[in-house]
């Protein structure tokens, strides 16, 4: 799946960010971005089950790193 914000405005203002297909802690740094290009400050956080979820490439590399060692 590819890397996705998906961005809603509710009529009271209220702004509702969820990211799609990113992996891991990753997600999080949309928050700083969202922040300054919406003008406004993140209240409440929710993570899904991909926050959780580790990305392949990096457990490879990371594996590729303990066999170089």
């Amino acid at each position: 799946m590819p890397e996705k914000i998906q961005i809603r405005i509710f009529p009271d203002g209220t702004v509702k960010a969820e990211t799609l297909g990113i992996k891991g802690q990753k997600c999080t740094d949309v928050i700083p971005l969202l922040e300054n290009l919406l003008k406004a400050e993140a209240l409440k956080a929710e993570y899904t089950r991909e926050y959780y979820e580790v990305e392949e490439e990096v457990e490879l590399q990371q594996q590729n790193n303990i066999l170089k060692s």
